[in-house]
């Protein structure tokens, strides 16, 4: 037990090297939440698939979209004036 709490406690701890702002947000699974509500929109409104594939190319499609908005729009975490 003392071997494994000197090498996971830290690893555990870890997140509070962060500044104050970034712990808030790591705290939450809202970014996760929303991507998992969004692919459950869009495959609601396509209803049927004729095969598992094109289930397949939908989410990949969203999954791809939303990374596209997440890499070029504002970012959630910055480092640039860390509290």
């Amino acid at each position: 037990l003392a071997t494994w709490a000197e090498t996971a406690l830290p690893e555990g701890l870890a997140v509070l090297a962060l500044p104050t702002g970034h712990r808030r947000r790591l705290r939450t699974t809202n970014a996760l939440e929303r991507v998992n509500k969004e692919i459950k929109r869009r495959t609601r409104v396509a209803t049927l698939f004729p095969n598992e594939a094109s289930c397949l190319r939908l989410v990949t499609a969203v999954i791809m979209e939303i990374s596209d908005e997440w890499s070029s729009g504002k970012k959630y975490l910055t480092m640039d004036g860390a509290e």
